[in-house]
């Protein structure tokens, strides 16, 4: 299945999505810190059995707006809800700092999403444990990729990823903006999503690479205790990519999900 690219405004910006055609209800698919939208087409085409999905290139990535924006959660958060009123109370999915983003959203405005798909959010922040990944491995790939490199360069940054995957990424990093990854990157450490989880009042289902030691045993504890109707599932072995992992576990944890 192809998707095919629109442009909205939306929240004073513009916004770049890709459409993958599906019988079911409205997805907004928000990825992570350095994954344009492009580059979650594998899944989306696989989503799109159960979803009418639309993949956000995220403010500062891929083919939307860039620049002199302003990068935070509650600006991506913004963008999410500005999206949803277009779309029309959709279910929002959101991997890593889309799955922040997603959170900060819904808890801002509870009736703007019909259900969440939290993919491993990280739940570092104040006082908590940092995020695993180290930013040198964001920044360092950035820079190289800005420069140009090839999927072969690439690759040392991503081992376990198939030859489509490497070269996606090595065509598409160049679009990620500097100061956006930076201050997303940041804002992993100094953004509190834990306030926000309570507030959650729509059906979220919460879907731990399993393999990740993005979110361990107490984390899921904790979440489960700030939001008793949270729903979990795991992708054993998974890491925190974790369609790029396990295709048919990802989607065995998500395509049933209902709201």
């Amino acid at each position: 299945m192809m998707g095919y690219g629109y442009n909205v405004h939306a929240n004073g910006i513009r916004h770049h999505l890709i459409h993958y055609e599906g019988q079911g209800p409205k997805l907004l698919l928000i990825p992570g810190i350095t994954s344009p939208a492009i580059t979650w087409g594998f899944v989306a085409e696989r989503l799109a059995a159960s979803f009418d999905v639309h993949v956000l290139d995220v403010r500062g990535r891929g083919l939307s707006e860039t620049g002199d924006l302003d990068y935070t959660l509650d600006a991506m958060a913004a963008d999410a809800l500005a999206l949803a009123e277009i779309m029309g109370q959709p279910i929002v999915m959101g991997h890593s700092m889309g799955a922040r983003t997603a959170i900060r959203a819904a808890a801002t405005k509870p009736d703007a999403f019909k259900g969440a798909i939290l993919l491993d959010p990280p739940v570092s922040g104040p006082n908590r444990r940092a995020y695993p990944p180290q930013w040198a491995w964001y920044g360092d790939s950035i820079h190289m990729a800005v420069k140009g490199c090839s999927a072969e360069d690439m690759r040392a940054y991503c081992p376990t990823w198939t030859d489509e995957q490497i070269a996606l990424r090595a065509e598409w990093l160049h679009t990620c903006h500097w100061g956006a990854i930076r201050t997303a990157y940041d804002g992993f450490h100094t953004d509190d999503i834990h306030v926000d989880v309570p507030k959650l009042t729509i059906p979220t289902r919460l879907v731990i690479a399993g393999g990740a030691p993005v979110i361990q045993a107490e984390d899921e504890a904790e979440l489960k205790e700030l939001l008793p109707s949270l729903e979990v599932r795991t992708v054993e072995g998974a890491g925190h990519m974790i369609p790029w992992d396990d295709l048919e576990g990802f989607l065995a944890a998500t395509l049933d999900f209902k709201a």
